[in-house]
């Protein structure tokens, strides 16, 4: 990842330039705010550390400059400053910067100060991704309108339920709800595999084309451990696939592709099923009307133990108000 590193002290460029060096990144270095502001047009560095009192153009006019061009993509501004006030810092901060170093400043700060910035730039391009492929799956289903923000979430709600109860799933912490909510939108990515003949067909679906259907499961599946094995490290990516699999498995072992039962599906898929099925219920579809909120409470609770994990449900029973809330709050009549 580029960093730019604006400073008009030569010995202060030199040894941040170096000490960035020393942790893996490539740098560019302006000797000023004004080269350092056409450094930025010119290459647009995701990360600027710049000082504060330069004098042709200081850190919060070039912090603004910045912030004045519409980007798809964030730059992570940083200042480093002697200035120690805390009316200082709030001036940085409303002038658009993110963060900031005080002077003398040492490895270790800059260190965790640049991979905060690291971190927010990732999480953004993993949404872009994220919400970019599932628009591609959702534009295969015209009768979808904002199932995605929806069952999200329900799905959010639903963790967050269960996470606050005396015996809760193992595993199931902050990262994995954040994570769940973030890639429950990939659940039909495989769908783009299914044939319009099938997937959009009005009517019910024979015995051959219901198996071709199902086969979304596994296409979003592969596609998506597919991508994981270029990056392990990436447990958005594992708990995608996860759902993509085994939304579409049931507690009691009766669902598919593989059948999994009770705890062998993972708490991810099991919290999706529900938010899932939930929002089908309450939705318009081309082969039903929409069922009130306590006609599908009844279908789920007659779920309870066969199709759905049973604290999962009484985690829904806990946050139904909020189902409500949610449902109402992103209504499509499309």
């Amino acid at each position: 990842m580029k960093v730019l590193v604006v400073d008009d002290e030569l010995v202060s460029r030199q040894k941040m330039d170096r000490l960035l060096n020393g942790l893996g990144y490539e740098t560019q270095v302006a000797a000023g705010g004004v080269q350092g502001w056409e450094m930025w047009q010119a290459e647009r560095p995701r990360i600027v550390i710049t000082d504060w009192n330069m004098p042709d153009l200081d850190g919060l006019s070039l912090c603004r400059r910045i912030r004045g061009v519409t980007s798809e993509d964030y730059t992570y501004i940083i200042f480093v400053t002697g200035n120690n006030e805390i009316e200082d810092v709030i001036a940085g901060m409303e002038a658009g910067a993110d963060d900031y170093i005080r002077k003398p400043f040492n490895q270790g700060e800059v260190k965790v100060r640049v991979k905060a910035g690291e971190r927010v730039i990732n999480l953004q391009s993993k949404e872009t991704v994220i919400f970019a492929l599932a628009k591609l799956a959702e534009s295969r289903d015209e009768d979808t309108g904002n199932h995605l923000e929806r069952v999200r979430y329900y799905s959010r709600y639903l963790a967050e339920a269960l996470r606050q109860m005396p015996e809760a799933p193992a595993g199931l912490d902050g990262p994995l709800v954040e994570n769940i909510f973030l890639t429950s939108t990939l659940h039909d990515i495989g769908k783009v595999g299914i044939p319009d003949y099938i997937l959009l067909k009005p009517g019910r679906l024979d015995d051959k084309e219901f198996e071709i259907m199902k086969s979304h499961t596994t296409i979003g599946f592969n596609t998506l451990f597919e991508a994981l094995q270029k990056v392990p490290e990436a447990t958005y990516l594992r708990v995608a696939a996860q759902i993509a699999r085994h939304h579409h498995e049931k507690f009691d072992g009766s669902g598919y592709p593989d059948g999994l039962e009770g705890e062998a599906i993972p708490i991810a898929s099991r919290i999706f099923a529900l938010s899932d099925v939930y929002d089908a219920l309450v939705s318009k579809r081309p082969y039903k009307e929409p069922f009130t909120h306590d006609r599908a409470r009844s279908i789920i609770l007659e779920g309870r133990g066969s199709h759905f994990d049973p604290r999962v449900v009484d985690a829904f029973l806990a946050c139904e108000a909020a189902f409500i809330d949610t449902h109402e709050r992103y209504r499509s009549e499309r």
